[in-house]
């Protein structure tokens, strides 16, 4: 082998293992069939262990603000019956959370385009902590909408450059690998969050749960701070073109549009379970922690059909899987009204995890594959633009619903925004190869 220091390199499956042949104590498994030599296998092993640290230290950190923003979703609502709101008052705390994200999430994009994720991310969760401070500091209704404005605001900068920064890591399959890894952290964080929520209510009431939720929305910033060379970096797809173009020129490109628009129906039967359930659980007599536990169980199916999704999308296609999930949706809300027993309401959660669980990693997949070079983050953004738009209206609108109509009707309803938007899917996934 001569006197040079070499190194091994051999390969198992999709990962590359490396032995330095100048140490005597190394220890290692070898594959005969794939035994190479190379003098930068170690630049190469080292390169792998940290693009899989990378993945997974990111899906670590963005799981902790997620629990904490869900988690606020469920409290927020519980919290604000317990003071006497209504569900016109409940829709507009839904509403609070989107309306800045509507007005900034184009901007986080392009932030996160020039300047990199690592900042934007410390802000978002700097802030998100903030706003969950707020109603422990001062427990009433108003504080309640301010809380929601900041947690959302805050939150899209996090989201946006997270987002970004999974895309950039590897090629187009390593893409979907990685969203799909990443999309199993944010099914944990479904789970986690309400039944955190729910327990802490019960065992230590309303407030305090807030105090909880801005300590676990701590943790990614000072990691993010004290540990900036823990933090990966990595080239991203925006460093291409650079020339000032018009956000409106995203929205005409057809697929990205149609994306964006499936995106916010997806986002929308999320929300409004998670925000319009805990009212319905009140109104049956369920405990909080009975809430959280039904609610998770949404997160649990939702885990399942994201390990299953690579395999779907193979078989079929994105916007077919998209157009499914949304018809199994609106039937899934039609079936709530209907049962007051909690593990018939568990099972029903469940379904639906299993119906709307792939749509939004799937929408971000396709916003950011479809994103014209260098405008990944600008696209993503929009995305969550679109997404907000939705968010404010469609909560307002059936907000006014319930309070008129009671609960019954919003479900329905939601059923039906749903279907409408399988229907109007439906047409482009027909025979439409997988991309």
């Amino acid at each position: 082998m001569g006197s040079g220091k070499r190194s091994l390199c051999w390969t198992i499956g999709e990962h590359a293992y490396v032995a330095d042949c100048g140490k005597l104590t190394t220890r290692f498994v070898v594959n005969m069939g794939n035994l190479v030599t190379t003098p930068v296998a170690r630049e190469a092993q080292v390169a792998h262990i940290k693009f899989c640290m990378s993945i997974y230290f990111i899906v670590f950190i963005a799981v902790l603000c997620a629990v904490a923003l869900k988690a606020s979703k469920v409290l927020i609502a519980l919290y604000a019956i317990d003071l006497g709101a209504n569900p016109l008052a409940i829709g507009a705390l839904i509403a609070m959370y989107a309306v800045f994200p509507l007005l900034l999430a184009v901007y986080a994009g392009k932030i996160s385009d020039r300047i990199g994720v690592r900042l934007p991310m410390l802000f978002g969760s700097l802030g998100l902590t903030a706003g969950l401070l707020l109603p422990f500091l001062f427990p009433q209704l108003a504080t309640l909408y301010v809380s929601a404005a900041v947690v959302g605001m805050s939150f899209v900068f996090f989201h946006v450059s997270t987002h970004n920064l999974v895309g950039s890591l590897g090629d187009a399959a390593a893409r979907t690998r990685n969203f799909s890894t990443f999309s199993l952290g944010a099914a944990v964080s479904g789970f986690i969050g309400p039944l955190l929520a729910g327990f802490s209510i019960d065992h230590s009431g309303y407030a305090p749960t807030y105090l909880y939720l801005s300590i676990v929305s701590l943790v990614p910033a000072l990691i993010v701070l004290l540990f900036p060379h823990v933090f990966p970096k990595v080239s991203v797809k925006s460093e291409g073109a650079r020339e000032e173009t018009s956000v409106l020129d995203l929205f005409a490109h057809a697929p990205l549009r149609r994306t964006f628009i499936t995106s916010g129906v997806v986002l929308t039967g999320i929300d409004l379970y998670l925000f319009y359930f805990p009212i319905y659980g009140c109104s049956i007599g369920l405990s909080a922690s009975l809430i959280g536990i039904v609610l998770s169980m949404y997160a649990a199916a939702a885990f399942v059909v994201r390990v299953l999704m690579p395999t779907l999308v193979r078989r079929s296609s994105e916007e077919k899987v998209l157009t499914y999930s949304l018809f199994v949706a609106a039937l899934t809300y039609l079936l709530f009204p209907f049962f007051e027993n909690v593990f018939v309401l568990g099972l029903v959660s469940f379904v639906l995890g299993l119906g709307l669980g792939c749509g939004q990693p799937l929408s971000i997949i396709l916003t950011y594959n479809r994103a014209p070079a260098g405008r990944s983050g600008e696209a993503l953004g929009m995305r969550i633009m679109v997404n907000k738009v939705t968010q404010i209206v469609v909560p307002l609108f059936f907000g006014s619903i319930g309070s008129v109509f009671g609960l019954i009707p919003v479900f329905w309803s939601n059923a039906a925004f749903l279907a409408a938007g399988g229907y109007v899917n439906r047409n482009h996934a027909k025979d439409r190869p997988a991309e």
